[in-house]
């Protein structure tokens, strides 16, 4: 997989069930605006707050309705579910497995690597590695990423830290390899691009598709600078969304542009009026960049 796929949200009713026809039509409002995969049960795809059997329904749905490749987030802290939700990605119809670091419990860099290559082993779909220390507090080290890069299921990365200098280390590391390497981090998109990035999994991708996949086409036009310079009147709309009003403020924003998104599921609350006209003051800076 390459470009930019956003980590789906998942729609939910107000009373909190698991809404699958605003799903299907928000693949649709998603994929016509340019984007070139989509990641179901990710972080905010609120998948913590979900069973088993919704995530697998959720992927069901994405992989129904997609016309471009799936990356399906199948991790859990346990070996054992991890495989029995990838196993049903599988099923399902997905293109690939994104694998969240195993949490909860402090685990060494040994038990990592042997973890990712058990799931790697067993999987039917090739694994991406997926490290996100803001919300799991485990970072996956450049070294253990260079070593896993080689086991042939082990496909690429999501790397979910505003880190370039380590970003780096990870692409020079993993060079050799048949390797997406994925930022997580909208803020600093163009630049891990000139640092070696094949795209990013970006939450400001629900809400800007258009903007981040025009981002991505300029840096491989080689117009870095119009990347960058993009990417610069993007960034407090992305923090809006993400490190200040977190998934309610995502789904605010996206209600704003009249995406079929829902609502968030307990604990989450909607956002209140003093927090919505702020995060819609930020889509509105921005309108002509959004279709």
């Amino acid at each position: 997989m390459h470009g930019i796929g956003p980590p789906l949200a998942t729609p939910f009713t107000r009373e909190g069930d698991l809404d699958t026809d605003r799903l299907r039509r928000l693949v649709e409002w998603v994929e016509s605006r340019g984007v070139d995969f989509l990641v179901p049960c990710g972080s905010n795809g609120e998948t913590e707050l979900m069973t088993a059997d919704e995530r697998a329904r959720v992927i069901e749905v994405v992989a129904e309705e997609a016309s471009v490749p799936v990356l399906a987030g199948t991790g859990s802290p346990g070996l054992r579910e991890t495989l029995a939700a990838t196993d049903r990605a599988a099923s399902a119809g997905a293109d690939g497995a994104l694998v969240v670091t195993p949490f909860y419990y402090g685990h060494d860099d040994e038990t990592l690597e042997a973890y990712y290559r058990d799931v790697a082993d067993a999987s039917d779909l090739p694994v991406y590695l997926y490290s996100v220390p803001v919300y799991t507090d485990v970072a996956l080290d450049p070294v253990v990423v260079g070593r896993l890069a080689e086991h042939p299921n082990v496909a690429g990365m999501k790397d979910t830290t505003s880190d370039l200098a380590t970003f780096q280390r990870k692409r020079v590391l993993t060079e050799d390899a048949d390797f997406d390497l994925f930022v997580g981090t909208a803020g600093v998109l163009a630049h891990a691009l000139d640092a070696g990035a094949d795209g990013g999994v970006l939450a400001l991708a629900n809400v800007a598709p258009s903007a981040c996949a025009e981002m991505l086409a300029r840096h491989r036009a080689g117009d870095h600078d119009a990347a960058r310079r993009l990417n610069r009147r993007l960034l407090d709309l992305n923090r809006t969304i993400t490190a200040e009003y977190g998934v309610p403020g995502l789904k605010a924003a996206m209600r704003f542009l009249d995406a079929p998104v829902g609502y968030s599921r307990r604990p989450h609350h909607e956002v209140g009026d003093d927090a919505r006209e702020a995060v819609e003051a930020q889509v509105s800076a921005v309108a002509d960049l959004l279709d």
